[in-house]
């Protein structure tokens, strides 16, 4: 699926965060957004997502999707990961999972192919969510959003607080799916964690896309790390 945005204007209350705004994520491409806090990354996300008041084109696959509820962004195929991973950490792993499921009415099958990615949530259906370490919390919000087969799929700062075996685990997911053919829009601050997997990197500063570029490209040139995130 591919996802495609222009000028995409966003708004908490009267104030503008994003400002006219275009981005593209192909099937099967790892796109890496990269900037300081207060950026603008979690807005886009949101945006897409329809949390935020925005204008602006929002396409999957050419159609419009900027201006509909919220609750029906995940049915055409958008799943989202937000930083913090928002679990019901009194429901079981079994119980968000099948939260995941019921969006699009998809069922074992689906479920069977999450577990191939993530098998140790099988040994965990019926523990609470709220008591899995942090790692199998992340991989649980991971798994939950695919078990709407999404096309595309939203990650905000998937590696956060994650042990480095934990951070190879999300990365080789994130590798699987893009061969699958999943469009990837990675939200992130560590850029050693995710630069291996992006196919392509761009910057973000005060609401704007200000470079893109391809992974070879940023290796060539690590100052702009330095330029837009200041590390």
């Amino acid at each position: 699926m591919n996802l495609e945005i222009k000028g995409l204007n966003s708004f908490y209350g009267s104030v503008q965060v994003l400002r006219n705004l275009d981005l593209k994520v192909a099937p099967g491409e790892v796109l890496c957004l990269l900037g300081r806090n207060g950026a603008g990354k979690t807005t886009i996300l949101k945006s897409i997502m329809g949390l935020v008041r925005h204008d602006g084109f929002i396409g999957l696959d050419g159609r419009s999707a900027g201006q509909l509820p919220a609750h029906q962004i995940p049915r055409m195929g958008v799943g989202y990961v937000p930083q913090g991973r928002r679990l019901f950490s009194e429901l079981s792993v079994a119980e968000n999972l099948e939260i995941g499921l019921m969006v699009k009415g998809l069922g074992q099958d689906t479920r069977a192919s999450v577990f191939e990615l993530f098998p140790v949530l099988q040994e965990r259906l019926t523990q609470a969510s709220g008591t899995l370490s942090g790692g199998e919390q992340q991989m649980l919000a991971m798994a939950r959003a695919l078990c709407l087969e999404p096309g595309v799929l939203l990650l905000d700062e998937p590696t956060e607080g994650l042990m480095p075996s934990m951070i190879a685990n999300i990365r080789e997911v994130v590798l699987t799916l893009r061969d699958r053919g999943v469009a990837i829009l990675l939200v992130e601050q560590r850029v050693e964690a995710v630069l291996p997997v992006a196919d392509r990197v761009a910057f973000i500063e005060n609401g704007t896309i200000k470079a893109e570029m391809s992974r070879q490209e940023l290796q060539g040139n690590p100052d702009l790390v330095k330029q837009y995130i200041g590390i």
